[in-house]
């Protein structure tokens, strides 16, 4: 079968490797979808301290079960429809027994410590079957869609920690297919008004086509552009949806009094250290809350807000290529040139 692994940072490679044996406790899937996100940019630059190569890429998976292993229960039985958990918690630690899986110290992930979904077969784990990672796919939802699950269980994290709510207006920093999701999350859960920003005029655009924010907000002077948009009280939500630390310290300047300001999108390690006017904090009674990731529980809610219709996500995969072209892929996704792409085995 093929597969898509990483060698090293600028060496990804499509190749040729046997087809994967089921193991006692696992499950097999066909491949369906597997999408890519800016994590696989990263990654294919620069590699993880958590990956050890050679390793099959992808952690956005929906696919088919090929093959049930031994002692595996649940009812699962081949055919079944599925998407794969990407952040596996490991369910036992102090803080997965609290209900805090999104910040177990354990935490493993699928294409990193697992070979992930660029394949046409991959196996399912018998770690994310232990805490109900793996998710029947409701009826009428595609592959492609049920790939998306997992990006929007991480966005639906970072909105219940920041608190989203009926009558907020909301502003999202990045319109890349994570700020789409935002912008669209944002309103089933009864924002007021939603406003969408981007320093690419390009993607904000094609995104703004897609979503439509109540405002775009583009160029130098973000800050008293939201502030304008909002009668000069700014936002009560600000999501930080893109790795920027300019984004994050203009994100405390229009944040509203007693307003909420999620850190949703990670820094680079090598320059993770932002200006934070302790003030605005202080007397604005800001609160500012970061956002790591998914729990298995967010991914199943996830494809129920999908197969409602509260969070629709079909249009947002804007390219489906097949796996030989995983390579161009990623590349789109690292020029901004999509908003969601995705790999079809």
């Amino acid at each position: 079968m093929k597969v898509a692994r990483f060698h090293a940072p600028g060496d990804i490679r499509v190749e040729e490797a046997p087809e994967p044996v089921t193991g006692a406790g696992e499950i097999k899937i066909g491949v369906r979808n597997c999408s890519t996100c800016g994590t696989d940019v990263k990654i294919s630059k620069h590699g993880h301290h958590h990956i050890r190569p050679p390793r099959v890429m992808g952690h956005e998976i929906a696919g088919q079960i090929a093959e049930v292993g031994q002692g595996v229960s649940g009812g699962w039985a081949v055919g079944d429809r599925v998407q794969v958990i990407a952040a596996i918690p490991c369910g036992t630690c102090v803080e997965c027994r609290r209900g805090r899986m999104t910040v177990c110290p354990n935490q493993e992930s699928m294409g990193y410590h697992y070979d992930g979904g660029f394949a046409e077969y991959m196996i399912v784990p018998a770690k994310v079957l232990a805490v109900d990672g793996l998710n029947r796919i409701p009826e009428g939802v595609g592959f492609a869609e049920a790939s998306a699950a997992e990006p929007l269980a991480c966005v639906l994290n970072g909105q219940e920690l920041a608190r989203v709510g009926a009558g907020d207006d909301v502003v999202i920093m990045g319109s890349g297919p994570i700020g789409c999701l935002h912008v669209r999350l944002a309103r089933s859960r009864g924002a007021a008004r939603v406003f969408l920003v981007d320093i690419n005029a390009e993607r904000l655009e094609m995104a703004a086509g897609l979503v439509h924010p109540d405002a775009v907000v583009h160029g130098q002077d973000v800050v008293e552009q939201v502030l304008k948009l909002t009668e000069g009280r700014g936002a009560d939500v600000v999501i930080t949806a893109a790795a920027s630390g300019a984004a994050q310290e203009q994100a405390l300047r229009m944040a509203a009094r007693q307003g909420r300001v999620s850190f949703f999108g990670g820094l680079p390690k090598d320059d993770p250290i932002i200006r934070c006017d302790s003030n605005l904090v202080h007397y604005r009674e800001l609160t500012i809350v970061g956002a790591n990731g998914s729990s298995p529980a967010h991914n199943a809610r996830a494809l129920r807000l999908i197969a409602e219709g509260a969070v629709p996500v079909s249009d947002l995969i804007t390219h489906r290529l097949p796996l030989a072209e995983v390579l161009e892929g990623i590349d789109i996704v690292s020029r901004g040139e999509a908003i969601k792409v995705t790999i079809e085995p």
